[in-house]
């Protein structure tokens, strides 16, 4: 919970102290995949509300991110990797955090509504009280399976994209879902094996500090088997091509080494060498996602142009 110690800023807050408490990296990833899950849809919008919608989603995700430093803001002063967010340094109260938040929740959730369809509008909402509610201020702190069932709040967006275009769910938009929820754990996990006294520090009770660090090797290498499966699952619907099933299975060939790689490491060899295989392969997750709806996107592309 929130320590109301965090509360005095140390100088008056700027703007950029503002969009920060928007997490404005993770926001990219929201705007791409959902821009992605619009465009791939059936059913084409008007450019200006298209441009509504994806407005509107980044709006709400950085709402969720607002609410989520208000709530985290105790631990957040812990971890190395956090304390210098905008409400732990000072630079932004905890009560304007919590206002900001509320208000972008609810400016965000409507417009899209109006813009779009209510369906849409009630998915973004659901995923804000994911994000707060079930996973910041329940699962984080609770379980180590809180990355697991959490990335379902940051899986949503490619889906409301979809829905936002079409009014309904489908396949295509499930598959897109499970791509992100799937590849949340083995992402956040590989981070968890070098950064492991953050979250010690914390108290948080990430796989790592609950089950010890061989169970969360074999973990990733479970969770990045499935995620393969369903990544190269979605290459064979309608909202893909042949450009993303050839990326898919390159990239999960490669992320699923990776993934083998750690699982036959144990700790000794792991500090020998300051831990390059878990930080090479949680670099690439990085980029494993922004690739895979980078090539839903060239197949889009490639359809508008009547090429495939």
């Amino acid at each position: 919970m929130t320590d109301m110690s965090v509360q005095s800023p140390e100088h008056e807050a700027q703007f950029g102290d503002y969009f920060a408490l928007l997490k404005p990296r993770v926001m990219t990833l929201v705007v791409f995949t959902a821009f992605v899950g619009l465009l791939v849809a059936p059913v084409g919008l008007h450019p200006f509300v298209a441009f509504c919608a994806i407005l509107f989603i980044a709006v709400g995700g950085g709402a969720a991110g607002a609410l989520n430093m208000w709530w985290d803001a105790d631990i957040d002063a812990v971890m190395k990797r956090t304390r210098r967010r905008p409400v732990p340094s000072g630079r932004v109260t905890s009560g304007e955090a919590l206002s900001v938040g509320i208000a972008l929740s609810g400016f965000s959730v409507v417009m899209l509504g109006l813009a779009t369809n209510w369906l849409a509008a009630g998915l973004l909402a659901f995923t804000i009280f994911f994000y707060v509610a079930i996973y910041s201020m329940w699962l984080k702190r609770a379980t180590p399976q809180n990355i697991v069932i959490g990335g379902a709040a940051g899986a949503f967006p490619p889906m409301i994209g979809w829905v936002a275009a079409t009014g309904s769910i489908s396949l295509e938009s499930i598959l897109m879902f499970a791509l992100i929820f799937l590849w949340t754990p083995p992402h956040f996990w590989a981070l968890a094996l070098f950064m492991r006294s953050d979250y010690d520090d914390a108290g948080v009770p990430m796989l790592t500090v609950t089950h010890g660090r061989p169970e969360t090797r074999r973990h990733i290498l479970v969770y990045t088997a499935v995620l393969a499966a369903f990544a190269i699952w979605l290459g064979v619907t309608a909202a893909s091509g042949p450009v993303y099933l050839v990326a898919a299975i390159g990239l999960n060939a490669w992320f699923l080494k990776g993934a083998w790689n750690i699982y036959q490491r144990d700790e000794v060899m792991a500090e020998a060498d300051n831990y390059a295989v878990e930080k090479a392969f949680f670099k690439f997750s990085l980029l494993y996602l922004f690739l895979h709806f980078g090539a839903l996107l060239a197949d889009a592309i490639l359809r508008a142009g009547g090429i495939i």
